[in-house]
């Protein structure tokens, strides 16, 4: 059980450094100007989303999912703080698809959000982070 357990925070680890980096590549991307870099960013950005995060978050479900059934399906329904934390991490993976629609957008040069606009929704993972930890390891109630 210890092995899922490190396997879940392992590609949830993953799964947040592309949820903190892609939205400052987006930020970066508002900010050009020219073709050559667009391009760029547009390779970044897919090969980010694609290759890294999206792996990341289905294999971090896969283990969390796993985890739930193996041991804590029987405290689910006592467990206030798994309620908000799978709340959370729905919450989490909505995000994640709003990255994707951003993504689709910068490909297909339909941005319509400033570089400040990408600033903010960096921030939003910061957020899911310190709550759902908080939550996994305090389990307040």
């Amino acid at each position: 059980m210890m092995l899922l357990k490190a396997f879940h925070i392992i590609f949830m680890v993953t799964w947040f450094a592309g949820l903190f980096y892609l939205p400052r590549l987006f930020v970066y991307h508002a900010m050009t100007a020219d073709k050559v870099s667009s391009e760029r960013f547009k390779i970044m950005e897919g090969r980010l989303y694609y290759g890294i995060m999206t792996p990341g978050m289905i294999l971090t479900l896969i283990f969390g999912i796993w985890m739930l059934i193996d041991y804590a399906w029987a405290a689910y329904g006592s467990a206030g703080w798994l309620h908000a934390k799978l709340t959370l991490i729905v919450l989490l993976v909505a995000y994640h698809l709003y990255c994707g629609k951003w993504l689709s957008d910068f490909k297909q040069d339909r941005n319509r959000h400033s570089h400040i606009f990408y600033r903010w929704i960096n921030e939003v993972p910061v957020l899911f982070l310190f709550a759902i930890v908080i939550l996994a390891t305090l389990k307040p109630f």
